[in-house]
């Protein structure tokens, strides 16, 4: 077996909507190996990883897979399934998956199966290749590649020969423990999954957005962007937290701030009883002195509190039991009684063997990464023994508690109980009071009290503590009581009732016409009074400021205009590329658009048919929301065909009027949204179906992209650009004042019909790089052109087109100009230098052509600067640009009088043999 590439579709694809990692696999001489041709490779697999039996496969039901083993399967499905088995062993649960053959490549399968974390989810499939290998006969052994799947596994252990499962395993679980959400932030994570909230990972650790745009909010752990700095700032000093609850009524210990052993001694004296020796800015218990006493303690314990900072607090020792209360915006949403790490002695067993017994509960682990943290036997743990007359290889009693820590901190061992039912009124408000005090819109109030059902004012007791970034875990899964949720409460706070995460998102995709449209839209929502983020080949815009350049058609641009605060809208150009390497920017769409599907970029990434390509970007449409708006090209067949697996309501626009046109008069028939182009009294006008009524949009001469009406291919764009916005419920009147607005100009739409009339002769700056795109800018030349005049095109086509498509370019460009000059792209992407020049000669000769028309130059800039040479008064000359701000530039800088060459001279041609 060898891997020879690998990849992630971070977001909705052509496979499945879910996000899933993928690698694709030459199997090689074991194609001819499926699993039921493999004497005992099926139970010795379910040996070692026995809940394969549950995967349903294609089934749908427990055994699923086991059964497809047993008939027969390639052993590509089988590392699917077993990399799925291998995450969800070490906790990052992943359910689906998907194993398809590449067309034309026998023995070649894309394996991809979800993932939580892009990480760990290789290394699973690195492990599950080496698995699947283990278990093969001897002489068909052997995986190459796996550095393309897992470039640094980081141990030896895992390529070591022979393989070992579990090493692999613990690998993996640590990889998952390090990169994987902690509790508190899983559990705000899942609440919004459940919502149907966008997350978004912004770093590595705990620091996560949900939402869009202008809606977007953010948490790192428990601190959300709405948690005041200066409220962090005084939790994270116990004195001054002490003397802001005082203020306010909240009972606090007495106590003050030493900076040395003597002062703590004289203020532990002053307290005539126990006291508390701690950190002034310590957490998570680290330094805590409890129940204090002698000098002898009390130097003990500043010690250790030190080593945390110069400033130390001392205070009064409040009797009664740990309670953590999380209040949430003002709420107490959860109380649990925090339990010490302890164990409970058999009169057989030693104190050693009793923790490790408990610390192999599974919900145990290390740090913070699972519910329950591992008790360690520490020196503090041991000086807590050594006080109660124990060791760690004592034998407790029957039924003896044996405390291991003084405080009752999760992070030190502890255990929860949960009380939020139980808690009384009057101690509620003084946590909801503690919290309000600080400014905290999250906090953890540290609440000791003897009975948690009786008020503290009776009882005694007091907050000791407020922490402004408080752990869930011991909420999530108390050892005892019920679990609260409370990551929903935070959600409830970041977006209460009736909010918004989300902000429309107007996806269009097609093979021509997506930037003009999506340009379209932007231009029309922001008269609608939204800030529109929008991409397209020429970069991300967000208002009238352009922030990222270059194309940006694809789904890092998408995010990057869904993570900017300040956009109320997305308008989001979304190109085949993109979709078949990673996959959508987003998860739903709001409008989703398809144009049409015509001849270009067939034969890459397994897109060989116009089928295929329509199959790519019905994605589009594939994503729209229940309650969303899909539109489609009516007179396109293939897009029209969409209708079948287009979601939310559906949307046509035609350019053919209604006569003769069934489909758009049964959709109009039922009371569907239909935008159609119509005959008027003086030309062609815009119509908008909806509902049985029709309203007249606008004359499409009165926009101004459309030249007067004569470029019909922006009537199109205009017809589909109305239908978009419509689904965001645009009045007709501003679609009306937006359209009206829009012009060709470079400034509005560069590189797209924009026109330059200062030489005397017509420049036309057009990026048309397909047959069809050309055909539609013949139309058009052929209305604008003068008689006499000569239309002179310069033209290229990238280089990873097939040969046919590049003779069908050459052909197109020779039905329509009189005078033709060829360019090689900037990027021949993997042909010879020259060899597409030479291929579009081909088709030009081929279609009649004549060859004394044609030149050849290799650059742009020199090409661009050819065609304008070979313009004379009258003439359009039309450019096809790759650079399209410098291209634009030098045709407005152009002088016809700044050179004197000879536009048939070699300043103007390469010699036949070069192209």
């Amino acid at each position: 077996m060898r891997v020879l590439e690998r990849g992630v579709y971070r977001g909705p694809h052509i496979y499945s909507l879910r996000p899933m990692v993928r690698f694709v696999l030459d199997l090689g001489t074991l194609e001819a190996w499926p699993t039921d041709r493999l004497p005992g490779f099926t139970d010795a697999l379910l040996t070692l990883v026995p809940t394969l039996e549950g995967h349903g496969c294609s089934y749908q039901q427990p055994g699923g897979f086991v059964r497809r083993m047993r008939e027969g399967t390639w052993l590509g499905h089988v590392t699917e399934h077993v990399a799925l088995a291998l995450q969800s062993l070490v906790g990052e649960d992943t359910t689906r998956g998907k194993t398809r053959s590449v067309r034309g490549r026998a023995g070649v399968y894309t394996v991809m199966y979800m993932y939580r974390d892009e990480d760990a989810a290789f290394l699973a499939g690195l492990l599950a290749l080496r698995l699947v290998d283990s278990l093969l006969p001897p002489e068909l052994r052997g995986v190459q590649g796996l550095n393309v799947l897992y470039a640094d596994p980081g141990e030896p252990a895992l390529t070591a020969e022979p393989f070992d499962l579990q090493a692999g395993l613990a690998a993996l679980d640590r990889l998952a423990r390090r990169t994987s959400l902690g509790p508190t932030t899983g559990a705000i994570v899942a609440a919004a999954r459940r919502r149907g909230i966008p997350v978004t990972r912004l770093d590595d650790h705990s620091f996560v957005q949900f939402g869009y745009g202008r809606n977007a909010r953010r948490v790192r752990a428990s601190v959300t962007g709405l948690t005041p700095h200066v409220a962090v700032t005084a939790a994270g000093d116990k004195d001054l937290t002490k003397r802001l609850l005082a203020d306010v009524g909240v009972p606090v210990p007495r106590g003050v701030v030493v900076q040395d052993e003597e002062a703590a001694i004289r203020e532990v004296a002053r307290l005539r009883g126990p006291a508390v020796i701690k950190p002034l800015h310590g957490n998570h218990g680290r330094g805590v002195g409890l129940n204090v006493r002698t000098p002898g303690d009390v130097r003990s314990a500043f010690v250790q509190a030190a080593q945390y900072g110069r400033q130390v607090v001392v205070e009064e020792f409040l009797p009664g039991k740990d309670h953590r209360v999380l209040v949430v915006g003002g709420r107490v949403v959860a109380v649990a009684e925090r339990v010490p790490a302890q164990v409970t002695g058999d009169g057989l067993r030693t104190v050693r063997t009793l923790v490790e017994e408990v610390n192999a509960d599974p919900r145990r682990g290390g740090g913070h990464s699972r519910v329950l943290t591992r008790i360690r036997l520490d020196a503090h743990a041991l000086s807590v023994l050594e006080r109660a007359g124990l060791g760690v290889d004592s034998v407790p009693g029957a039924g003896q508690r044996v405390a291991l820590r003084q405080g009752a901190h999760l992070s030190t061992g502890a255990t929860a109980i949960d009380r939020t039912d139980e808690i009384h009124p009057e101690n509620a408000s003084i946590a909801r009071t503690a919290a309000l005090a600080l400014g905290l819109d999250v906090a953890g109030i540290d609440l000791i009290a003897p009975d948690i059902t009786r008020s503290v004012r009776e009882t005694g007791g007091g907050v000791i503590e407020v922490d402004a970034a408080p752990g869930f875990r011991i909420h999530l899964q108390p050892s005892k009581g019920q679990p609260r949720d409370v990551g929903g409460a935070v959600m409830d706070l970041l977006y209460p009732p009736g909010s918004r995460s989300r902000v429309p998102i107007l996806a269009v995709t097609g093979t021509n016409g997506k930037s003009t449209t999506a340009r379209m839209v932007a231009h029309v929502l922001t008269h609608a009074g939204h800030t529109v983020g929008f991409t397209n080949t020429s970069g991300v815009y967000v208002g009238n400021e352009r922030i990222h350049v270059g194309d940006a058609t694809g789904p890092k641009s998408a995010r990057m205009v869904l993570s900017h605060p300040a956009v109320t809208a997305a308008v989001l150009e979304t190109a085949r590329g993109g979709l078949l390497r990673e996959g959508l920017g987003f998860d739903s769409a709001d409008v989703g658009a398809v144009l049409n599907v015509r001849e270009d970029h067939l034969g890459l990434r397994g897109v060989d048919t116009l089928r295929d390509l329509a199959r790519v970007k019905s994605l589009v449409v594939r994503v729209v929301s229940r309650r969303g708006l899909s539109v489609l090209n009516a007179d396109d067949p293939l897009t029209a065909g969409m209708r079948r697996v287009a979601r939310g309501r559906l949307a046509l626009f035609s350019a053919r009027g209604l006569e003769g046109n069934p489909p758009v008069q049964e959709h109009i028939a039922a009371g569907e949204l239909a935008v159609v182009c119509e005959p008027g009294e003086n030309g062609d006008i815009i119509v908008v179906y909806e509902g049985g009524g029709r309203s007249v949009l606008m004359p499409t001469a009165d926009i101004p992209a459309t030249l007067g009406g004569l470029a019909h291919f922006n009537v199109e764009n205009a017809l589909a650009a109305t239908a978009m916005c419509l689904g965001q419920r645009v009045p007709l009147e501003t679609i009306r004042e937006g359209l009206g607005t829009f012009t060709s100009s470079f400034e509005q739409s560069p590189g797209r019909l924009n026109v330059h009339d200062a030489h005397g002769f017509r420049v036309i700056l057009d990026y048309a790089h397909n047959p069809d795109a050309l055909a539609a800018q013949r139309e058009l030349l052929r209305r604008m052109r003068r008689p006499g005049s000569r239309l002179i095109g310069m033209v290229s086509v990238p280089g990873d087109r097939r040969d046919q498509d590049i003779r069908h370019v050459g052909a197109s460009a020779a039905a329509t100009f009189d005078e033709i000059v060829f360019r090689e792209g900037p990027d021949g992407r993997g042909r010879p230098r020259g060899d597409a020049m030479r291929l579009m000669a081909e088709g030009a000769v081929a279609a009649g052509f004549s060859p004394e028309h044609l030149h050849f130059v290799l650059e742009e800039r020199d090409a661009v600067d050819a065609t304008l040479r070979l313009a004379r008064p009258g003439d359009i000359a039309v450019i096809m640009p790759t650079a399209v701000e410098a291209v634009w530039q030098q045709i407005v800088r152009y002088r016809p009088d700044a050179t004197a060459a000879d536009t048939t001279g070699e300043d103007a041609r390469v010699d036949e043999d070069t192209a």
